[in-house]
């Protein structure tokens, strides 16, 4: 199974980290308060993730004890408390391996263009920076509980980001476990007897595997909570010329809809609208799936379209208001809530594709909440 050592490379200055850690790279959209806010905080990771010369953002942050140097393997327990929830999981340096190998399981295709960018920041400052976070089978949790009550963390913050992230208000706790004591044996261990699902960063891993790394950063949890993948839709066809052509049943409120059939939200109303057709597959039984059968033809849009702005943005399943609000101001012709695809539904997606590569869950199905802070160690990688 899947061999793991411990992290070592750059972490924050623990007086510091408050203002280092930020959002996924890739949540942090051009022109937006929030990338306009991390931009004008001169120890922010963003400069490295994000800015023009990341060798130089490092250094600097090197230089000015922003960023310290950790030498010794150690496995990192993190902790993200929020409103209604709790999550325990373990930073780590896993063993990278191709898909082949059935050791590393993906339920996303991946495309080399996409990690051009991130191929650039780690060769230019040998370090892995944002986790690609994964989900196991092992029976970790004992282990991780251990190490919380063995010390105390090393981190302990309270993330905010002018409340332009869904990461704001998230309390986060970081204790680390040495890879020799006997804790990180136990972590290293319990880990290594199942394989990894890839839950979120399927690209950060595949820049891993062009970069030849030996070992990736990530995140690994028992624990998941998977968000529906709500969109805002411009279609060919505005939705109220093809209206007459759909079973709609008029509703009070724009709600997460049960599975199988979909809430629409437009300036004329709101509707139910159930799936006509739930095959047995596992991918085309999907709600996202069913929904581009059913739904997007008699809109004139098309599967290339879904990752084009003009036609398509997304939302996590906590920003129903703020998809209503795009409606409203006329960026979008409607808002479209979906039901959670469910951890199990993942998993028979990420199964079956170990037989046939082919199958893997579609675009913009699943938004795991909350995300995973970047910056809490950045991985000093070795090429195998």
């Amino acid at each position: 199974m899947v061999a793991t050592i411990g992290l070592t490379g750059l972490r924050p200055d623990p007086a510091r980290v408050k203002g280092i850690a930020a959002p996924p790279y890739d949540v942090i959209k051009p022109g937006t308060p929030l990338q306009k806010l991390l931009s004008e905080q001169a120890s922010s990771l963003y400069h490295i993730t994000l800015g023009n010369d990341p060798a130089t953002a490092r250094d600097r942050m090197v230089a000015d004890g922003s960023l310290i140097e950790d030498g010794e393997p150690a496995y990192y327990v993190y902790e993200q408390i929020w409103d209604g929830g709790r999550r325990t999981g373990v930073f780590v340096a896993a063993e990278v391996s191709p898909y082949a190998e059935k050791q590393i399981i993906r339920h996303e295709k991946t495309f080399d263009d996409k990690v051009k960018g991130r191929l650039a920041v780690r060769r230019a400052t040998g370090l892995h920076i944002g986790p690609v976070f994964v989900l196991t089978r092992a029976p970790i949790a004992a282990a991780l509980e251990k190490a919380k009550q063995e010390s105390a963390p090393i981190y302990d913050f309270t993330s905010e980001f002018g409340g332009f992230s869904e990461l704001e208000g998230i309390e986060n706790k970081v204790w680390r476990v040495p890879e020799q004591s006997a804790t990180g044996k136990a972590i290293q261990a319990a880990l290594g007897t199942e394989p990894l699902y890839i839950a979120d960063g399927h690209h950060r891993y595949h820049a891993s595997l062009l970069n030849e790394q030996s070992h990736f950063l990530c995140y690994v949890t028992e624990e998941a909570v998977i968000q529906a993948y709500n969109r805002v839709v411009n279609g060919v066809r505005r939705f109220s010329e093809i209206a007459d052509e759909l079973p709609l049943k008029p509703v009070d409120s724009f709600r997460t809809p049960p599975k199988h059939s979909f809430c629409i939200y437009t300036k004329d109303g709101c509707w139910d609208l159930e799936a006509q057709h739930v095959p047995d597959d596992v991918v085309g039984r999907l709600d996202c799936a069913i929904l581009e059968r059913e739904l997007y033809p008699k809109l004139g849009l098309t599967h290339d379209m879904i990752v084009d702005p003009n036609h398509f943005d997304y939302y996590s399943e906590s920003a129903l208001d703020d998809m209503k609000a795009a409606v409203d101001r006329g960026d979008y012709d409607m808002a479209i809530a979906l039901h959670p695809v469910s951890l199990g539904e993942l998993m028979a997606v990420a199964d079956a594709g170990l037989e046939d590569p082919e199958v893997v869950m579609p675009e913009k199905s699943t938004f795991f909440q909350p995300k995973i802070l970047s910056g809490l160690f950045l991985q000093r990688y070795s090429n195998s």
